[in-house]
């Protein structure tokens, strides 16, 4: 499998070059964050320019290293953070967003022409909020996880060599006190390549093995893991898993909306609580604007990275009005904060999934009624 067609592979090359990432230094800058055990793996060669080649080469057919990272978008990540020329951070952000999504197997994006409406104007509007805003944001913060998905096959985990297979990460938030909501595609802990051969039984072992960590606010901090039980409810389309915790927990559930959030187009302001990456809890306030709403989608621009998949997408007052699912990137074609380039959001509306439940797996939404 590899990640990137070879023509995106040479553009990310010809960008490098133009960027100047090319020498040793720079190479080390790349690697960043990379298991010191696989880059001691690469060929090294004397020519800087063969070497860019034969790293991006040997990386793009990696999928995922033992510890969970993907190298190929770790090494993007750091290529779009040294470089400040326009066109070459276009090519590394570009290639970065095809790396995560069909590493993480993010859903495909909506088609084009269902997005004909962002080329109308953000409107503008006072953005001041009540400052209890930023404590109930603090408090909503408690009861979201990153989520660690181990991979199974065929009823056995899938190994890397002697070791399990590395995890694959998202982002999941109490929806009771002992059911844990995420996307499917997160539990599902495949490459949009793969997923269609995913079993149930697989699906559900995954789910089994789940670990939550509630308490990652800040970089370099430990936290103890939460177990999960069993996954209780799914559905591919929706992109939605439920996933029951081993022990109920006395942290506050997130509150839900109660009907459909209809698109203000530019005037409905949402947040989202993540973990993008698997890195620490980040949070995105104020400037992820509601762009359009259907009777299952929401639409909104707003900073997420792949890793926030499985997020809450949260109104002013704190209520889960979506849950996030993946995004895409616009360019040319959207006028947002004086810019052309942006990214449009996608989340399930939560009204839609708990109908889902309501219909497929009714004991479940007795069970998060009987918590509201």
């Amino acid at each position: 499998m590899n990640h990137l067609p070879p023509e995106q592979i040479d553009a990310v090359i010809d960008a490098a070059l133009q960027a100047g990432l090319t020498d040793a230094q720079a190479r080390s800058h790349l690697l960043h964050g990379i298991m010191p055990l696989y880059v001691g793996s690469l060929p090294t060669h004397a020519a800087p320019a063969l070497q860019l080649r034969s790293d991006l080469a040997r990386m793009n057919g990696v999928e995922r290293l033992i510890d969970g990272t993907v190298p190929l978008q770790v090494w993007l990540q750091n290529a779009v953070k040294v470089t400040f020329e326009d066109a070459p951070h276009r090519v590394f952000q570009r290639a970065l967003d095809t790396v995560a999504v069909q590493a993480s197997a993010e859903p495909a994006p909506p088609p084009e022409d269902q997005l004909a409406e962002l080329k109308e104007e953000i409107i503008f509007q006072d953005d001041t909020v009540p400052y209890e805003y930023l404590r109930l944001g603090w408090e909503s913060g408690a009861a979201v996880a990153r989520l660690s998905v181990p991979p199974f096959e065929h009823g056995q985990p899938i190994m890397a060599g002697t070791m399990p297979g590395p995890p694959h990460i998202g982002t999941g938030w109490l929806i009771t006190s002992a059911l844990l909501m995420t996307n499917h595609h997160v539990v599902a802990a495949r490459s949009r390549e793969t997923i269609d051969r995913l079993r149930d039984d697989d699906l559900r072992l995954q789910g089994a093995g789940t670990i939550a960590e509630f308490d990652l606010d800040a970089d370099n901090v430990a936290v103890p893991g939460l177990a999960c039980r069993e996954l209780v409810a799914w559905d591919r389309t929706l992109d939605y898993a439920v996933l029951r915790l081993e022990t109920p927990t006395q942290r506050r559930p997130l509150p839900l909306a109660s009907a459909r959030l209809r698109s203000g187009k530019g005037s409905v302001a949402v947040n989202i609580i993540q973990h993008p990456m698997g890195e620490s809890k980040r949070v995105g306030l104020r400037n992820n604007l509601v762009t359009d709403s259907t009777e299952r989608d929401l639409r909104y621009f707003t900073d997420t990275r792949k890793g926030s998949s499985g997020s809450p997408v949260l109104d002013d007052t704190w209520r889960v009005v979506a849950l996030h699912r993946g995004s895409r990137r616009v360019e040319g074609s959207v006028t947002f904060q004086g810019r052309t380039t942006a990214y449009v959001n996608v989340g399930t509306q939560i009204h839609a999934i708990l109908a889902d439940l309501g219909e497929r797996f009714p004991a479940i939404r007795k069970e998060i009624d009987d918590d509201l």
